[in-house]
């Protein structure tokens, strides 16, 4: 399927953006992402992403980290360290997003 997205990249017209938007998680999923960094990655790296057993999970800490950095450590984790891999619960377009939020200065949790 990347392949194929790949392509329509490349071929001439091609709407990049629409393409794009197809990689990007639902709004539904986004939230659920969401929630899953700020409690389950929040347990170990703090609530407000600032720090604790792991370390800040902030825009200036993670300024100098290569998104392709970020989404390998979240999917595969740290070995030597207490830090898990989520593959098993992410795929790599969920991890890319997450990735792209930290950098950006994560998003607070909705109310439910």
């Amino acid at each position: 399927m990347r392949c194929v997205l790949l392509l329509a990249l490349l071929a001439p017209g091609a709407d990049a953006a629409q393409v794009s938007a197809e990689l990007l998680p639902t709004p539904q999923r986004q939230q659920a992402l969401v929630r899953l960094v700020r409690q389950d990655c929040g347990s170990c790296h703090g609530m407000q992403l600032t720090g604790g057993l792991g370390p800040p999970l902030t825009r200036q800490a993670l300024a100098d980290r290569s998104l392709e950095s970020l989404v390998a450590t979240t999917l595969h984790g740290r070995p030597g360290t207490p830090m898990p891999g989520w593959k098993t619960m992410l795929s790599a377009d969920d991890a890319r997003w997450i990735a792209q939020q930290l950098r950006a200065g994560f998003p607070a949790e909705e109310p439910r």
